[in-house]
């Protein structure tokens, strides 16, 4: 997906592109990433759509898309990991300090991630195979990616204010 389809797309289904984008974004699925898809989706609520709404929805998007990542790693364990990783050492590396931290720091670490690239997309499938608890970890991720969302979402919008 390029950044002209995502442009076209929120002019013509506004809200529902920018949920499948972010979805998809969380997913660790190929896209945009959040920091192009969130100011632009900024951008297009400063020009005259809900500011509340458009940010609920990027919120929504990123919570179901982690919880999906979630159930990924708990039912489908290990046998899902080369998937998700590829055969890249670097994605290797980051899951293993992912784990790491999980298994240390727990919620925090969930949080956290949110706002480190890959990472934040990366995290529920330990999470699940770890068997962390869906609760703690549905909060976690939804504190992450709102800071995370707002930070981004909110520079786009004042951006397109101006």
């Amino acid at each position: 997906m390029n950044l002209a389809f995502f442009l076209h797309g929120i002019e013509r289904y506004g809200l529902l592109i920018v949920f499948v984008v972010v979805l998809l974004e969380h997913l660790n699925l190929p896209g945009l990433p959040a920091g192009v898809v969130l100011p632009f989706a900024g951008i297009w609520a400063a020009k005259g759509h809900s500011f509340i709404g458009t940010l609920i929805v990027t919120i929504l998007a990123g919570l179901l898309g982690s919880i999906l990542l979630y159930y990924v790693g708990k039912l489908g364990g290990i046998k899902v990991l080369p998937y998700f990783l590829g055969k890249s050492e670097k994605t290797r590396k980051i899951y293993d300090k992912l784990k790491a931290r999980m298994e240390k720091q727990g919620s925090l670490a969930i949080f956290i991630s949110k706002f480190i690239p890959v990472a934040r997309t990366l995290v529920g499938i330990p999470a699940g195979i770890m068997n962390m608890n869906i609760f703690k970890y549905a909060w976690s991720s939804t504190l992450g990616i709102a800071v995370f969302n707002v930070i981004l979402f909110s520079a786009g919008y004042f951006f397109g204010v101006s």
